[in-house]
């Protein structure tokens, strides 16, 4: 992300419950969804967020001989659903 970015720098306030809300903008830009999990990570200059993804098994739902272009496009597909049904079925705690 670029220093010109409006989302440089930006704040969000932390609830009574610890909710935070992520910038409209960068949630688009991450493709994060309602519904979607995140990672939040130590590091030595703070606090890290970041898309939780369960890629270590992206691609193991075809054959081996199909080429990569396809497989991505099986998992996007995989990707479009899962999400559609988080929305459908997904309801805040």
């Amino acid at each position: 992300m670029s220093t010109d970015d409006e989302t440089d720098g930006q704040t969000t306030r932390i609830t009574r419950k610890g909710q935070v809300t992520i910038p409209k903008e960068l949630r688009e830009e991450f493709g994060l969804e309602e519904g979607d999990k995140v990672r939040w990570e130590k590091t030595d200059d703070g606090i890290r967020i970041r898309k939780a993804t369960q890629s270590a098994g992206r691609g193991m739902l075809v054959d081996e001989d199909v080429s990569e272009a396809e497989r991505e496009a099986v998992a996007e597909e995989m990707e479009v659903e899962i999400r559609e049904r988080r929305r459908t079925d997904w309801t805040p705690e």
